[in-house]
């Protein structure tokens, strides 16, 4: 069986504790959707760095004020997920000279990186700047940003989203923006999509909304994939992107 990406996380972590261990569950990897992660959170974060809200809300002022440039070596960037896709955007990040550090549930040694497990996450929100949330949605990091993780973070930080909505406690993230904690977010997912017509997300002046596009599945790429791997499996070799079911991804 192949997850064939958006959602199928969700609907299977209810089943991880319980799924055969006979039927392996095989993700697709990658299949073009690194280089769209990529394009998306490092326009997140030069948008968040730039201050480029902060200038389109002058345009709209007739404003014309030069803001103080931030130094990028104290821009730490924070990426909570450290998977293919995970580690392809903190290479792009890191290339562009910020500093990053990268969270998965175990520290990963990656050369010019700082790394963190998931024991560790108050040090490591600590040191984000702005916030990528790459995490699959797991009974552990469902709601695992919350108000204790925004509080953990750097007043004025931003936080991106573009894992699984659930991951973040919604009103928890408005209320940290409101109160000036967290200076705003970028979110491309949702716990329940398409976001309500009401959903206060819409018209938040600090929140930018993305209907699921950060990457989105390329069909003859992920078709390739799938038919590469069912011939390795008919030949009875392995293949790699099999689901471990303790922990469902």
């Amino acid at each position: 069986m192949f997850n064939l990406g958006a959602g199928v996380d969700a609907m299977l972590e209810p089943l991880a504790p319980s799924w055969p261990s006979a039927v392996p569950l095989i993700r697709i990897e990658d299949a073009g959707m690194a280089e769209q992660m990529i394009e998306y959170v490092v326009y997140a974060v030069l948008r968040c760095f730039r201050e480029f809200a902060e200038y389109e809300q002058a345009q709209r002022a007739a404003s014309w004020v030069q803001r103080t440039r931030r130094d990028k070596r104290e821009f730490g960037v924070g990426i909570l997920g450290m998977g293919i896709l995970g580690s392809s955007v903190a290479d792009a990040i890191a290339g562009l000279g910020f500093p990053v550090a990268g969270l998965s549930r175990r520290a990963k040694q990656v050369e010019g990186m700082r790394s963190f497990a998931i024991d560790e996450l108050p040090a490591f929100l600590e040191s984000s700047r702005v916030l990528v949330c790459m995490l699959p949605l797991t009974p552990t990091t469902r709601g695992l940003l919350d108000c204790k993780a925004f509080a953990a973070m750097p007043r004025g930080a931003y936080v991106v989203n573009v894992a699984r909505g659930a991951i973040i406690v919604e009103r928890d993230l408005i209320d940290a923006i409101d109160r000036g904690a967290i200076a705003g977010a970028m979110l491309d997912v949702f716990e329940h999509e398409p976001l309500a017509a009401d959903h206060a997300f819409w018209h938040h002046p600090r929140i930018t909304v993305t209907p699921h596009i950060a990457a989105v599945t390329l069909l003859d790429a992920s078709v390739d994939q799938i038919a590469a791997k069912i011939r390795r499996l008919e030949a009875g070799l392995p293949v790699t992107g099999v689901i471990d079911p303790l922990h469902a991804y």
